[in-house]
């Protein structure tokens, strides 16, 4: 396949300067393989040519130039020119939530083969059903960035149960402290994948009673009930030395993966034990033959399904399934505390994902401000 022609909508962390974090901050690290944000993948995939980028801020615009060797002429204020004016293949949407889903809606009807964009899908389910269906109305690819489905950790995980490697799976458990939309796409969305499943019914609760009538994107915890029997459960609030661990258990054995997806340990059961019940043991977990970064993995997924017309791992369905766990857990909360079936009837509902609260300012300025204060 020749090598297409990508874009950037949204110049900021996610679009440039995330995989910086990753390499130069102590704090950082662990469950990414770079490279992870998207204009470095682009650049470093041998199946694309960063062509292009837009974002109304200049600063940003002039720094994802600078870095990619791109014109002043390839970088626009606004991505409804630049949709007008260039070719594009594959486009990546990492703008804040409050402008996604019109952003992605806007790349579908201009033609792209493929859209990769940022979690949380959208504010609002409604948004989330007009992004789903407008790329099902051109043809258009969409995936959004869960990005553990594409984790070669996770994915061999995830090999493992499909192979009946565990037995009969029984349960998922996620810990990860964040707030339901916004990282809580994250660990709502890996649970999915290691359930290999959807949410049926869920009960669930929120960190701040008040605040639960409003849009405020919050932590909660969830007990779920997937649909091909599975249970799991979720907790997003404080989740102490345990923070971003998942397991998953089956008849025959267990996978866990624990401080931030460094340290996978794979057991299975062997004869022998209390009662002949079997013993646990620990086996060496199958690492990859070679890891590529996360991002090009994405790429290759989007290229692959361009080709054959499949799914990718972490589709907008997918994500909007997330979404709508995350309200569902706003629901049973409101509702004292009662099973919640899922899909909602109810679309319009909006939670401001936390990362958008500030959003008039970039998020990696804001960063820039809040280091200059710490330091001072």
């Amino acid at each position: 396949m020749a090598r297409l022609r990508a874009a950037v909508i949204g110049l900021g962390r996610m679009g440039n300067t995330f995989d910086d974090e990753i390499r130069y901050e102590v704090a950082r690290g662990g469950v990414f393989f770079l490279p992870y944000c998207h204009g470095p993948s682009y650049a470093a995939s041998h199946q694309t040519d960063l062509v292009a980028g837009a974002d109304p801020h200049e600063g940003q615009r002039a720094e994802f130039g600078s870095r990619f060797g791109l014109t002043e002429r390839q970088l626009y204020a606004d991505h409804r020119d630049m949709l007008a004016a260039e070719r594009i293949d594959i486009v990546s949407v990492c703008t804040s939530a409050r402008y996604r889903a019109r952003i992605v809606q806007d790349c579908a009807e201009a033609g792209v083969k493929a859209i990769w964009a940022e979690k949380p899908i959208a504010f609002t389910l409604e948004e989330a059903d007009a992004m789903v269906q407008s790329c099902a109305d051109h043809g258009v690819v969409m995936a959004v960035n869960c990005s553990r489905r594409w984790h070669p950790l996770f994915h061999e995980a995830h090999k493992l149960m499909k192979a009946g490697d565990l037995g009969e799976m029984l349960q998922v458990t996620g810990y990860g402290t964040c707030p339901l939309s916004s990282n809580g796409s994250h660990l709502i969305d890996t649970m999915c994948f290691l359930a290999d499943s959807r949410v049926d019914w869920l009960f669930g609760e929120l960190n701040e009673t008040d605040a639960a009538t409003a849009d405020e994107d919050l932590q909660g915890n969830a007990y779920l009930a997937f649909a091909n029997g599975l249970r799991g459960y979720m907790r997003g609030m404080n989740c102490g030395a345990a923070s971003w661990d998942f397991e998953a258990i089956g008849t025959e054995g267990r996978i866990r993966s624990s401080t931030h997806g460094l340290d996978f340990e794979l057991y299975r059961l062997v004869p022998g034990g209390i009662r002949g019940a079997g013993l646990p043991v620990k086996y060496p977990y199958p690492w990859p033959v070679s890891i590529e970064g996360m991002g090009e993995i994405i790429i290759s997924d989007l290229l692959h399904c361009i080709e054959t017309g499949d799914s990718p791992r972490c589709s907008g369905d997918d994500a909007r399934h997330a979404l709508e766990v995350a309200f569902g857990i706003h629901a049973s909360h409101r509702s004292g505390g009662q099973r919640i079936n899922l899909p909602l009837d109810e679309r319009s509902q909006r939670i401001l994902a936390s990362e958008s609260v500030h959003d008039h300012t970039p998020a990696r300025f804001r960063r820039k401000a809040m280091f200059a204060q710490a330091s001072r």
